[in-house]
């Protein structure tokens, strides 16, 4: 199920949206405080963010570009300010799309249906998997949290994306090996158990205790 995340301050166009898209699948989360939309952002882990451009405190331009230093999620901004320089600083900012209010509900849907398809069904637009405010960026083989980006080596980037991929599953160690054997040399148990026991010190450094949980007997899973 694909999670928006809408920066809105009306909340009449906010509920809106979220009883536009529920019918189609989509599970909705709008903002709570407009004062930390990065860490209610980093806590929900959406595939997509609707954001207004006007909104209290700091605006949707700046929190666009906060987004961008850690994440490459689709953005669409909302905004009844559709005059050419606005769009053209939305786009300037990392914005996906622009849709001007008043919009068509149909219309809107169809972009965030378009957009979503770009960003996450072709392998050639390097999608972003997350989990807990954990965003795993598949283009650059890196891990952004809270601000702090983790350089991966080619074995930690293979561990958590099949971990990341199979959330709420247990993978095995035998999978993960499959998963590391792809391209290396043959990986053994011990070699296996050295790259999960350095990434999981990494991941404690920036913040992400117990990220990767142990089945014993069984395999991995995402705490």
């Amino acid at each position: 199920m694909y999670k928006i995340y809408v920066v809105e301050d009306d909340e009449g166009i906010a509920s809106g949206i979220k009883n536009l898209a529920e019918p189609w699948g989509f599970e909705v989360k709008t903002v709570s405080d407009f004062e930390k939309v990065l860490d209610e952002f980093n806590a929900y882990g959406p595939h997509i963010v609707l954001m207004d451009i006007g909104l209290p405190f700091k605006g949707g331009f700046f929190w666009c570009s906060e987004i961008r230093k850690i994440s490459n999620v689709p953005i669409i901004f909302l905004s009844s300010a559709s005059d050419n320089m606005n769009m053209v600083m939305a786009m300037n900012m990392g914005a996906d799309d622009f849709v001007a209010k008043p919009f068509d509900a149909n219309v809107l849907m169809a972009k965030i249906q378009a957009l979503l398809r770009r960003s996450y069904d072709f392998a050639s637009s390097s999608p972003v998997l997350s989990h807990k405010g954990a965003f795993l960026n598949t283009g650059d083989n890196t891990l952004s949290f809270n601000d702090r980006k983790l350089e991966l080596t080619k074995n930690e980037y293979r561990i958590l994306l099949c971990l990341m991929e199979n959330k709420g599953k247990v993978v095995s160690r035998e999978k993960l090996m499959e998963k590391l054997w792809e391209t290396d040399s043959f990986v053994d148990e011990n070699t296996l158990t050295v790259n999960i026991n350095r990434l999981r010190k990494k991941l404690d450094g920036i913040g992400l205790e117990d990220f990767i949980t142990t089945k014993f007997g069984v395999g991995y899973i995402l705490g």
